[in-house]
């Protein structure tokens, strides 16, 4: 049962207004289902949108906050229990542990690394957890595309559906085998 989701995603402000209310959207969904937000706490981009919807449902959110992050006065006011950490290698294997899934939404470098920790600890077996991709207007598609085509030329072992899917809705996110993934991994 999940009661925990990490959401990884991208802390910009000058992004399409379109990821802004899919994170919303996000948020308010896992506030209905009762699942408790674990997120990087800053008050900006789609980290503070997400934790908005979560809020806007009642729901719970926790933040794991770099001490960098609160330095530069930038930790979300909507964090109901702050998890402080030295580093952003530190914050996502705290995120890790804390978290049932992870879900990332869009993102830049950080999201991709966050993304990318959670798979590459997974094909060693430290844990069994993956990553749904949330797939707003096709954002993952080029990245599923080249891990679709590692793993067909071995470079990625076993299934990569064990490691990483998408959800083209917040309908799929729990979904055991996200339908969309299934498409993206076998073109």
């Amino acid at each position: 049962m999940v009661r925990t989701i990490g959401v990884f995603c991208s802390a910009a402000e000058n992004i399409d207004r379109k990821f802004f209310d899919a994170a919303h959207e996000v948020g308010a969904w896992m506030a209905q289902q009762g699942i408790t937000l674990v997120y990087g706490g800053a008050a900006m981009g789609l980290m503070e949108e997400v934790a908005r919807g979560v809020k806007s449902g009642g729901g719970h959110t926790v933040g794991v906050v770099p001490n960098r992050l609160v330095q530069r006065e930038v930790q979300s006011s909507l964090l109901d229990e702050v998890v402080l950490c030295g580093t952003l290698a530190e914050r996502k294997q705290l995120m890790l542990e804390r978290s049932d899934l992870l879900l990332a939404l869009p993102g830049g470098i950080g999201t991709l690394d966050e993304v990318f920790h959670v798979m590459g600890s997974a094909t060693i077996g430290e844990h069994h957890k993956r990553v749904v991709l949330y797939n707003i207007d096709g954002f993952w598609d080029e990245c599923m595309g080249m891990l679709s085509k590692m793993n067909r030329e071995g470079f990625i072992r076993g299934r990569l559906s064990d490691y990483v899917v998408t959800a083209a809705s917040v309908g799929e996110i729990l979904a055991p085998e996200a339908p969309q993934a299934q498409l993206i991994i076998d073109n």
